[in-house]
């Protein structure tokens, strides 16, 4: 049972504005384009994204999809971030390329690794829905959260997405396992069933998840979707306060331990 519908196309595959060198003024573009097609031609990296783009764009040139890719390609093959996007998201969508996913992928994770939040976020989201490479959440989510964590907004909320779902809950995911549980224990989005709160509290529990601990630990106080142990939930949020969990540390003074 999917435990939200997703409203948003989350499958945010963006298209990022390279730096433009070709003027918006028609009567300096053609020099322009001559000088960057010069550059190019000498081996420029820079020059060669630019005119890619030019090409893709049709910003000073006839625009041509097939040219674009070549020099976006010479320029991807000295390890040029910004050309590698692109092309990457030329065989995504098939511009100037055959389309081809898992070719999108190979150059959008060659980015990713070099912390290119926009390619971070555009490898979480195949990984996400399995386009160009098998499907694994958890993979999604640990691109996302790279993307998230430079302000990158289509990757922070996609991220807030796979957690609100427990999308990687099953691969592990501790925050996905525990925000799961709190979906399950308020009924946000599923029927409410304190037993899988439980259950998804333990699993993040059980790999020394703070949070989860707490919660854990406040389910057997309670009988919350467990026998009531009273035992049981001091042992749990002992636990989360050991970690430095101030609300553990409170409950547990609370509880007179």
């Amino acid at each position: 049972m999917k435990p939200f519908s997703r409203v948003l196309f989350l499958f945010c595959i963006v298209f990022a504005t390279s730096f433009s060198a070709c003027s918006d003024n028609t009567s300096n573009v053609s020099r322009e384009v001559k000088q960057l097609q010069k550059a190019a031609e000498q081996g420029d990296p820079q020059a060669q994204c630019n005119l890619g783009r030019c090409y893709i764009e049709g910003d000073g040139v006839e625009k041509d999809e097939k040219e674009a890719v070549k020099w976006y390609r010479k320029a991807a093959e000295q390890g040029h971030a910004d050309a590698q996007f692109h092309l990457g998201h030329c065989y995504y969508n098939g511009n100037g390329v055959e389309q081809d996913k898992a070719e999108a992928v190979k150059w959008y994770r060659k980015v990713a690794e070099q912390g290119f939040a926009r390619a971070q976020s555009n490898l979480g989201a195949c990984y996400e829905h399995g386009v160009g490479v098998e499907q694994d959440y958890a993979e999604a989510v640990k691109w996302y959260r790279k993307a998230a964590e430079h302000d990158h907004a289509p990757a922070q909320f996609n991220l807030g997405a796979c957690y609100q779902n427990g999308n990687g809950a099953e691969q592990g995911h501790v925050k996905a396992q525990r925000n799961l549980g709190i979906c399950y224990c308020f009924g946000r989005g599923i029927t409410e069933d304190l037993a899988e709160a439980a259950k998804w509290y333990r699993k993040a529990a059980e790999q020394g998840f703070a949070k989860a601990q707490f919660n854990l630990g406040f389910c057997y106080e309670h009988g919350r979707g467990v026998e009531q142990d009273h035992a049981e939930a001091v042992k749990w949020i002992r636990k989360a306060a050991e970690q430095g969990s101030e609300p553990a540390k409170e409950y547990l003074e609370k509880l007179g331990n």
